[in-house]
């Protein structure tokens, strides 16, 4: 175990869990002598389990059971227990707990239902026995769950049949006990073991950010893998995976993202964010890496566990077929890797060992006549070039040879490799005695070759990750907070007159205070006055309604661009209104601000919407009317690391274009950094901002401008 892990198992969060993980003793509640019953698979779970300390039953029917005998009370048992697992009904289990409690049981997993799942009675059910563990000092797991299970210690206090899944270094956290029961059976047949695996139910106390640090630390876990139906403290959750992960991968599995699930908005920026882009944000800040699907999560669970990590996304494809090649190919850059380009001296290499009409240019095909010690050479060579950051071997039955003698050839030199080495064996029968030795030997295999391309991937991801340095947010010194504050507070003080919405000023105020440009901007209340003001700026100019409570001005017709003339602007003027007028009868029309236009550069899109778990959630993409059309945006959680924005736009079009496209001119990317993150630390520094939306940002050759803004509060400040 390194110091980070030994540290992190002795914080004070971790040792409060000591009686899970590590306990002296198991008292079971609710045992039972009838094989049907689940209390008597339980009983049964837990000595097969092998665990060395002290046992104790606990049913008011008394006896014995597995040569041990069954108190009919806790109070009955001797006090040399520290966890301790009830499973009775939902209405005994207050009372259990207080006996637990004067036993000096520290520990206690409810499996039983009956609680959060039924309605409110249960829900003043879980409160009740929060309340009562917590004056005893006991921490609880569950309930509705199916408890710990730890196949080194050894330990289980699951009632799943029989038998146990082979010990590993993958372990599970998860929010579904059914997932457990279900990943347990299939890991036997994938050939992959568990090393913990810890099922959370209701959460009623101990939450998946609690646990995610001790079975981390855990010296025969090598992955945490995670099933998520959500997080209950966001900010808390990114800070710990934060820390857990440089020692440990994390991959999870996030269910519930489908489009019902996203949360309603006014703006732009709060449509397109949703729960699904702030758990992005947020596993991308923790270096947490997200699967699609279960099957996904543990495949590239057992190529992190099992491969070394690469250096880079050049990747050799070596086969025996060429249809099989061409897919790796594809499959490769769907996932965004690449294809090696082989030196010479290893195209000739190639060439000399294998048939004249072997493709040695990578994919390397080395035909279907290959055999194992050409498969064995071919990798070593593959291997050896400095542009090849892994290998994926990917083998068909070949039809004179068999599979498990090329993986036999193979093996030893994956195992010298500082490189990773995938297998995709494709098939099903004809490839089982491949399939077997390379899962006795930890080498990760696959069925085709998409899976383990995506495998790989994970392992570019998690070698990106750690790349990076530890940093945190630095902050600009120049803004002027005080004033952000004021402002703020003048516009709680009218927020319900205005539905929530800051005024136009005062957005633009609280641009100016954080040192973000925006445009010159006047009021006018009547159409000569507009004029007036026009005229003193200097055509063309833009027209903007200011009412309150409009939120989407050009969706109305309350916007107005290149307005040249005086009678143009007046014209507009009662144009707007009066477009107002009739979408928003109910509006207060303060008059036009009118403003000058910006032409030229690019526009982009600048947004921040408050997440319910993860805090504030930064936006970034293509600005404009078009913005949720082209669904061209990134996310990142605010305040913003300087890698961040970066990030953010090398994922989306509009960033990358800000560098020059064809006849689309390069502008100023340094002032959109500047934007974002300035943005960001407003976002941080005032919890009560509910949303915020710069669009469009113009950026030109040598600055970016917020020409319109709007923003939300959802509370005091």
């Amino acid at each position: 175990m390194n110091n980070s892990q030994f540290s992190i198992l002795n914080s004070p969060s971790s040792t409060s869990l000591a009686p899970f993980f590590a306990p002296e003793g198991v008292l079971v509640v609710g045992v039972s002598q009838n094989p049907a019953k689940l209390g008597f698979g339980l009983a049964r779970n837990l000595v097969l389990s092998n665990y060395a300390g002290n046992i104790h039953y606990v049913s008011p029917h008394g006896g014995t059971l597995f040569g041990r005998p069954i108190y009919k009370s806790i109070t009955e048992m001797p006090k040399t227990a520290d966890l301790a697992v009830l499973l009775i009904p939902a209405t005994a289990v207050a009372e259990a707990l207080r006996q637990c409690g004067q036993q000096g049981i520290k520990g206690v997993i409810i499996a039983a239902g009956g609680f959060r799942e039924i309605g409110e009675k249960g829900v003043r059910l879980e409160q009740e026995c929060l309340r009562i563990a917590q004056s005893y000092g006991m921490r609880l797991i569950g309930p509705n769950c199916i408890g710990i299970l730890d196949t080194h210690l050894p330990l289980d206090t699951t009632f799943l049949p029989p038998p146990a899944p082979p010990r590993g270094d993958v372990a599970l956290i998860s929010h579904s006990g059914a997932m457990c029961a279900a990943v347990i059976d299939w890991a036997r047949g994938q050939g992959f073991g568990l090393s913990r695996l810890v099922s959370l139910g209701n959460q009623v106390d101990v939450q998946e950010t609690d646990v995610l640090a001790a079975v981390a630390a855990d010296p025969y876990t090598k992955v945490v893998t995670l099933y998520l139906e959500g997080i209950s403290d966001g900010r808390r959750f990114v800070t710990e995976a934060s820390r857990v992960m440089r020692h440990t991968p994390i991959v999870a599995l996030k269910a519930g993202r489908s489009a019902s699930g996203r949360q309603a908005a006014a703006s732009h920026t709060g449509a397109l964010a949703g729960a699904e882009s702030a758990f992005d944000a947020a596993f991308r800040r923790a270096g947490v890496i997200r699967a699609d699907t279960t099957e996904e999560m543990f495949d590239w669970a057992r190529a992190l566990a099992w491969s070394p990590l690469p250096n880079g996304r050049r990747v050799a494809i070596l086969t025996n077929a060429g249809g099989p090649g061409v897919t790796a190919a594809d499959a490769l850059e769907t996932n965004g890797l690449s294809l090696a380009p082989l030196q010479p001296a290893t195209v000739d290499d190639l060439r000399r060992l294998l048939p004249p009409f072997a493709s040695v240019h990578n994919p390397v095909d080395m035909l279907a006549s290959a055999s194992p010690a050409q498969y064995a050479r071919a990798l070593q060579l593959l291997l050896a070039d400095e542009t090849v950051d892994s290998v994926l071997v990917v083998l068909p039955q070949p039809p004179m040879y068999a599979t498990g003698a090329v993986a036999r050839a193979i093996i030893p030199h994956i195992h010298a490799a500082d490189k990773p080495v995938l297998a995709a064996v494709m098939g099903e029968m004809m490839i089982q005695e491949a399939v077997a030795h390379f899962r006795a030997a930890h080498v990760p295999e696959y069925r085709f070759p998409e899976r383990a391309a995506a495998s790989l991937a994970a392992l570019c991801q998690r070698a990106e990750r750690l790349a990076l340095p530890p940093h945190t947010p630095i902050p600009f010194e120049d803004v002027d907070k005080a004033t952000a504050a004021r402002i703020l507070e003048e516009e709680t003080a009218v927020a319900g007159q205005n539905g929530g919405w800051i005024s136009q000023a005062g957005m633009m105020g609280l641009l100016t205070a954080y040192g973000i440009n925006v445009p010159q901007m006047r009021l006018a209340a009547t159409a000569a006055e507009a004029a007036a003001v026009a005229a003193a700026m200097g055509v063309p100019v833009a027209l903007k309604i200011a009412a309150e409570g409009v939120a989407h001005k050009s969706d109305a017709g309350g916007v107005l661009l290149d307005v040249m003339g005086e009678t143009a602007v007046m014209a507009g003027f009662e144009r707007v209104v009066t477009a107002i007028t009739a979408a928003h009868p109910d509006a207060l029309i303060e008059g036009v601000h009118v403003q000058p236009m910006i032409a030229g550069g690019q526009e982009v899109i600048v947004g921040m919407v408050r997440d319910p778990q993860f805090g504030a959630v930064m936006m970034f993409g293509s600005g404009g009317v078009e913005v949720e059309g082209l669904n061209d945006v990134a996310f990142a959680l605010a305040p913003l690391l300087p890698s961040d924005p970066a990030e953010m736009m090398e994922s989306t079009w509009a960033g990358r274009k800000l560098d020059g496209f064809r006849s689309i001119e390069a502008v100023d990317k340094t002032a959109v950094v500047d934007v974002l993150i300035r943005l960001g630390q407003l976002a941080a520094d005032f919890p009560a901002l509910a949303e915020i939306e710069i669009n469009p940002v113009r950026v030109l050759t040598d600055k970016a401008v917020a020409v319109d803004a709007r923003g939300s509060l959802n509370g005091t400040v």
